[in-house]
């Protein structure tokens, strides 16, 4: 018996073969878990479901290589981990470019040097912050740019404060690096002031 489900290998050969019983046994079983794996980290409860669905059919279609697996558990766990960030990326980077354009649209067309600068300085920080562990990236966002406490992000992710600041202080170590690498010293005032 497998978390859960007896049968584990049988009902894989039956979907290996194409039983839609047997694969909504899994389904039925494993969508609402691994919807609310990706809700905690998507905090979007149609972004966590569209997770599951893709997980879901993934799993549907690969057929008879579906007898290959040893552990549901852990192989239904790695391809949700890798759709949720898959999905985290992209809702970042659809964040981003709102942001930008609605930046582009309020700021007039006179572009100063210094307007230049802090534009090239903000898309490094973005880099920054996408090269940052999943974690330690929505510690990041969540403390830093959303203006929770330690606590509040805590509740949210499901973890200790404590834990919230380690990856708090390991991000800011990485940015402020990051950071130093690209970007002029006498400027780094003003990037903190963004970030």
């Amino acid at each position: 018996m497998q978390a859960g489900i007896s049968n584990v290998p049988e009902l894989l050969k039956g979907i290996g073969e194409g039983n839609e019983i047997a694969f909504k046994q899994i389904y039925e079983y494993y969508f609402p878990r691994i919807q609310t794996f990706a809700f905690r980290v998507l905090h979007d409860n149609t972004h966590a479901q569209e997770v599951a669905q893709e997980v879901m059919l993934e799993f549907w279609q690969m057929g008879s290589g579906l007898e290959a697996i040893r552990n549901l558990d852990a192989f239904l766990k790695t391809i949700a981990k890798r759709r949720t960030i898959d999905t985290w990326r992209r809702c970042q980077t659809k964040r981003a470019a709102e942001h930008a354009m609605w930046t582009d649209w309020k700021e007039s067309n006179e572009e100063t040097e210094e307007r230049v600068i802090l534009n090239e300085t903000r898309q490094i920080i973005e880099e920054a912050i996408h090269l940052l562990p999943p974690q330690q990236r929505t510690v990041y966002q969540l403390c830093q740019q959303e203006g929770l406490k330690y606590e509040e992000a805590a509740r949210r992710l499901d973890i200790a404060p404590g834990t919230v600041q380690t990856h708090m202080k390991l991000a800011l170590r990485f940015l402020r690096s990051y950071l130093r690498q690209r970007v002029d010293i006498a400027i780094l005032l003003v990037v903190f002031n963004l970030c």
